[in-house]
């Protein structure tokens, strides 16, 4: 009797591997349910695709729920293409710093952006990050904590001025590597203001100029444009009826030097993927080991 069932599940496994090879997992689990005359085998499978199909369901509805959220709470996307993946972020409306805003505004909260920040930038599955603006500025320290984190990033940054980038917008459009306008969209350049009650001493006026100083500063160092240029934009009295300042338009700020493109959504992303494509096989390069070349030994003259 032992015999007989060792020999039987010889045959088994020959019939196995047989129309494993011919014609997959499937036919072959049928198939041996035939040869056994085991009907369960069949049933299992069935229930392992079931159970299958549900994980893999709920699995895709967890992801689908989780990138639906991360649009709605904060403007932020994933997309893959190409083999590069990218992350946005969008910065709309008022960015909002230290102090709360009323609920019937729009705006882009600090404390959002700088972890998000912080989470791409650690990230090993995404290349490259896109920065799209719509903004009329806002508090000018959390937004020089954005513009500051998006400029110390080692992986390629690329900024899209769509509608406005205003105020303290300035510096969020020009901290990253690239950046883009639309050739509708406006920047209004103006000296840094305060709401509320100011005391009307030296002190406050030096407070004004020094952060006035560290906009400049980073403007002028993450692109093109001349401290003279900008002054003169910051000061002009001729343009706002009641501020001082300059509204930029698209090609104005391409000719002095602020912003790099005049471009789309379509022109930035091709940009950010590139510079990614670029980056990758560079380290694909320096990741291969250096072949060291042979030193073959001088041959003597013979005297």
């Amino acid at each position: 009797m032992p015999k007989i069932k060792k020999q039987r599940k010889t045959d088994i496994n020959e019939i196995e591997n047989k129309i494993k090879k011919d014609y997959g997992n499937y036919i072959t689990t049928m198939s041996l349910s035939a040869a056994t005359g085991n009907n369960d085998l069949i049933d299992e499978d069935y229930e392992y695709e079931e159970n299958y199909a549900d994980e893999e369901e709920a699995r895709q509805a967890d992801t689908d729920s989780k990138e639906i959220n991360n649009i709605n709470q904060m403007g932020m996307v994933v997309t893959k293409k190409n083999d590069v993946t990218v992350s946005s972020i969008t910065i709309i409306g008022q960015i909002e710093g230290h102090y709360a805003l009323p609920p019937n505004n729009k705006t882009t909260k600090y404390e959002h952006i700088i972890p998000h920040l912080v989470s791409i930038e650690e990230s090993p599955e995404i290349d490259g990050l896109i920065i799209i603006l719509n903004t009329v500025g806002g508090d000018v320290e959390a937004g020089l904590a954005i513009a500051e984190m998006i400029a110390s990033m080692r992986k390629p940054t690329v900024s899209l001025v769509l509608g406005g980038g205003h105020s303290i917008g300035v510096p969020l459009a020009v901290c990253a590597k690239k950046s883009f306008i639309v050739p509708s969209a406006t920047m209004t350049i103006h000296p840094v203001r305060m709401n509320g009650l100011v005391v009307g001493v030296e002190q406050s006026f030096s407070y004004f100029t020094k952060m006035q100083e560290r906009i400049n500063k980073f403007i002028v160092s993450h692109s093109n444009i001349t401290e003279k240029h900008l002054c003169d934009f910051m000061f002009n009295t001729g343009e706002l009826a009641t501020d001082v300042g300059t509204i930029v338009e698209g090609e104005t700020a391409i000719k002095y030097g602020l912003i790099d493109k005049i471009g789309g959504l379509g022109d930035a992303l091709n940009e950010l993927r590139g510079i990614c494509k670029l980056e990758k096989e560079e380290k694909e390069q320096s990741a291969k080991p250096k072949q060291r070349k042979k030193r073959t030994a001088k041959k003597q003259p013979v005297q």
